[in-house]
């Protein structure tokens, strides 16, 4: 039976391509769903991949994650990062492992940026390699799981 990741994505990401593509690239959202569907299907996971603008709707998930007993969280909490006490309580909540994933080098980018709450519940935090850091991210995720290639 294959294990399930989920892989959150918060606000804004759904702007993928269109929205400031000198940094974030010209892939969209569609495009790192596929990307990801691929990485997770040569470890033989399951994935549900889900985006909002809303910081709630994103705790709910990842309660749920917790609630199904996921594998494993991805997530990309994109303006949230800097600012979710929330998100970060319910991540610290999990007790499977959760990845942080940022599309750009947060550490290279604006002071205010670089601060993550998020880090704080993630067992790896990937960025700067534009969307391939979600693929990175479940083949991390893969191997801290024990899942097959």
């Amino acid at each position: 039976m294959a294990k399930t990741v989920y892989v959150l994505n918060g606000p804004n990401l759904n702007l993928l391509g269109t929205r400031e593509p000198h940094i974030y690239g010209r892939a969209s959202l569609a495009d790192v769903e596929k990307l990801c569907r691929s990485a997770a299907e040569r470890h033989d996971l399951t994935l549900l991949f889900r985006q909002s603008n809303h910081e709630g709707q994103i705790i709910d998930w990842i309660n749920e994650a917790r609630a199904e007993k996921a594998a494993g969280l991805i997530i990309n909490p994109a303006g949230h990062t800097t600012t979710s006490v929330a998100i970060l309580d319910a991540l610290l909540a999990m007790e499977a492992p959760v990845i942080e994933v940022h599309i750009s080098n947060i550490h290279a980018r604006e002071e205010f940026r670089r601060h993550s709450y998020v880090s704080q519940a993630a067992r790896a935090v990937i960025c700067g390699f534009g969307i391939a850091g979600y693929a990175l991210a479940i083949t991390g995720l893969a191997n801290l799981i024990g899942a097959k290639e």
